[in-house]
């Protein structure tokens, strides 16, 4: 989605696990961002060390990148927008599957997207940072667990409301069509985003969303919609 086009609220489950490990994730990511002004001049050097290198991953040095990079940023933008998408999509999947499963999930998205993008960038020494592929797990679940909820969007200044399923359907086309345009101009990461990786996450997101509501008992018919609580950010 474009800058003017973004989530700011969306239907929101009563009752269920709280949403602990969601906003602690998003407290973890702020405190590491943090930690990332602190290293001034060094930042660079901060990110080269904890980011995730393909090239250096396939050498098998630094696995623990794998997982540090998930909680680094390159902008106040970049985490903005991550935190943004954490915040909206992320509890509801936890409050069904509970805390520690919810957990798992996550950093699992977050492997599957380096992965993908590893796969897509073998030999690249850029290190890649940022909680986007584990969120798109999220929101690859979210779409096949609540299809029908009613997300809020914010196009410049006007709010109205859509379909997960139409406004998720339309954020994975996107990055599928710059992830295909990165492999024709043989670019993969000219534009400074992995949209592999988020490519990647949001399909293991889907297979985990199939898992958790085949094993799960929910169900959020339209019937239904008084199990939603509206939560906006605004």
């Amino acid at each position: 989605m474009c800058a003017m086009f973004f989530p700011i609220g969306d239907d929101n489950i009563k009752g269920g696990y709280p949403p602990t490990v969601s906003y602690t994730l998003i407290a973890l990511n702020i405190l590491a961002f943090v930690i990332e002004l602190q290293q001034g001049n060094n930042v660079n050097n901060f990110l080269n060390e904890y980011g995730a290198v393909p090239a250096t991953i396939l050498a098998g040095e630094r696995p623990y990148t794998l997982f540090t990079s998930l909680f680094l940023h390159a902008g106040v933008m970049h985490i903005f927008g991550n935190m943004l998408f954490l915040w909206i999509f992320a509890d509801n999947i936890e409050a069904i599957i509970g805390n520690t499963k919810f957990l798992i999930f996550y950093l699992l998205g977050g492997l599957a997207a380096h992965v993908t993008h590893i796969f897509f960038n073998a030999g690249s020494m850029i290190p890649t940072v940022g909680a986007s592929g584990a969120i798109a797990a999220v929101m690859g679940a979210y779409l096949v667990m609540f299809p029908r909820s009613q997300i809020k969007v914010l196009f410049i200044v006007f709010p109205f409301r859509v379909s997960a399923y139409i406004f998720l359907g339309l954020w994975i086309f996107s990055q599928f069509q710059n992830s295909l345009g990165s492999l024709a101009s043989n670019t993969a990461e000219g534009s400074g985003v992995a949209y592999w990786a988020h490519v990647g996450g949001f399909i293991f997101g889907i297979v985990a969303g199939i898992y958790f509501r085949n094993n799960n008992d929910f169900n959020f018919a339209p019937s239904e919609a008084n199990r939603f609580n509206e939560r906006d950010l605004v």
